[in-house]
């Protein structure tokens, strides 16, 4: 992978830049929404069997979500899926990218049996990338050009598979909102993720169609279902959903303080059904609520009523996103 700007023609940059053209130039041509909405006007043909899908990402990923991905297309009757990954600390898809930024964490976020090198997985060719990007999403997009580096990943997938389905993984923000946070979560899908992210990168040329997988939408909706009723038994509110600080890696903190942002094994069982959903089309309600983490340890379950609630908004909100490209009517 090589840096997108020559000796020279970062000098020439840096002279605009003092002219104030650096903000001109740094705003790529997007699809108009009209264009882009055609893109998604056909739903995908759901995946004929089990699919080799590697993540790249971050702790938002993580290990446990993409094991229970694999448990859960297994308990549906899927052949044949197979998961890798390559993830790090907050790392953006740059970073990922560009082999002189550091991944901060990368030796310990990758030392598990289903680690591969990103671009030694995508020139071997994989059947799904799912790619996420770091958070904030707004600083991403100004610093760290995400949907450039979006597109470089999408040409790098599609280049030794043609094929290749390629995902954009929508996550979440800090839950310390409040009210405003699942709203926001709402928002942040059309306008961030659809609406700059994918508009910019596919309009770049050897892109394609890049779909969403809607994780931030599905919190944010089982969210508000769940705190309209006042909570299910073993899941009080969203508070529930995220794991402990102490759990997250500070020794130090209050065991009592919760994280806000990194989910614990309900959270991730609900993104894992988000995964499931979209990548094969498949209605997760009825599916199991006890699995594993990914070390093969009982994963803590959601009581059958929280799981239940769970599957329901999932298949909801994947069949109203047209980008997921799962049939509205499956």
């Amino acid at each position: 992978m090589h840096r997108w700007i020559a000796a020279g023609a970062g000098a020439a940059l840096l002279v605009l830049a003092a002219w104030g053209g650096w903000r001109y130039l740094a705003v790529p041509h997007a699809l108009d929404p009209e264009a882009q909405a055609a893109l998604y006007r056909t739903p995908l043909p759901a995946p004929p069997g089990g699919m080799d899908v590697f993540h790249l990402g971050h702790s938002l990923t993580g290990r446990d979500m993409p094991a229970m991905v694999a448990q859960l297309a297994d308990a549906a009757g899927i052949a044949g899926h197979s998961h890798h990954s390559q993830l790090g600390w907050g790392t953006s898809l740059r970073e990922h990218w560009d082999p002189d930024l550091p991944i901060n964490g990368f030796d310990v976020e990758n030392a598990h049996p289903r680690y591969r090198d990103a671009t030694e997985a995508l020139q071997a060719g994989v059947d799904a990338l799912v790619l996420t990007e770091m958070i904030d999403l707004a600083d991403a997009i100004r610093y760290h050009d995400t949907p450039r580096y979006l597109a470089e990943w999408a040409r790098a997938a599609r280049a030794a598979n043609p094929d290749a389905r390629i995902y954009l993984y929508e996550t979440w923000h800090w839950w310390t909102e409040g009210d405003a946070w699942p709203d926001r979560l709402a928002r942040d899908g059309p306008e961030l993720w659809e609406g700059t992210v994918l508009a910019r990168a596919m309009a770049l040329d050897g892109v394609g169609t890049v779909h969403v997988i809607p994780g931030g939408r599905a919190l944010g909706a089982f969210v508000q279902a769940l705190e309209a009723q006042g909570g299910l038994p073993g899941l009080a509110d969203r508070a529930g959903l995220f794991a402990h600080v102490v759990d997250a890696g500070d020794p130090d903190a209050p065991e009592d303080a919760i994280d806000h942002i990194h989910l614990n094994d309900l959270g991730a069982y609900l993104i894992a059904l988000v995964h499931l959903a979209t990548l094969y089309h498949i209605d997760p309600r009825g599916l199991p609520h006890a699995l594993n983490r990914h070390d093969g340890t009982a994963a803590a379950a959601p009581s059958p009523e929280a799981a239940a609630l769970m599957q329901e908004t999932v298949w909801d909100v994947v069949r109203q996103v047209p980008a997921t490209g799962v049939a509205p009517d499956r």
